[in-house]
């Protein structure tokens, strides 16, 4: 089953929905250039949700790890939601899963990126020269 992927923006937080098989090829490429293409747009949260992907081959490991620490060098945040069975198995014996910010409810994974930081608004200060 080929992948496919959806955006949507819920909080601030960029979600990916999806879904089949991260593999060599469209796949692992297909998440890769959505990721960058986000990324370029200026997106730091993004959450991957993985509730429908059966299957991911070690590119697609390698995809996620890369948009990981792309990610995080340019400030920004990639967690992972909703993996399945086979897919959680999988990271814990790469022992990816203590890499990853990995939760099973969408709220809380939302609620759990960093809040935007804004200047504030310092007071007037007068200095004597």
């Amino acid at each position: 089953m080929k992948m496919t992927a959806s955006t949507r923006l819920v909080g601030g937080v960029t979600i990916v929905d999806l879904s089949g098989r991260i593999v060599l090829g469209e796949g692992s490429a297909g998440l890769r250039d959505l990721l960058r293409n986000l990324v370029s747009e200026g997106i730091k949260k993004i959450l991957l949700n993985l509730r429908n992907v059966d299957y991911i081959d070690s590119s697609g490991l390698g995809e996620l790890v890369s948009a990981f620490t792309s990610m995080r060098s340019q400030g920004g945040e990639l967690k992972l939601l909703n993996l399945t069975k086979r897919v959680q198995d999988l990271l814990l014996v790469t022992k990816l899963y203590t890499v990853f910010d990995i939760t099973d409810d969408e709220a809380t994974s939302v609620k759990s990126f960093s809040p935007a930081i804004w200047p504030s608004s310092l007071p007037e200060s007068s200095a004597s020269v």
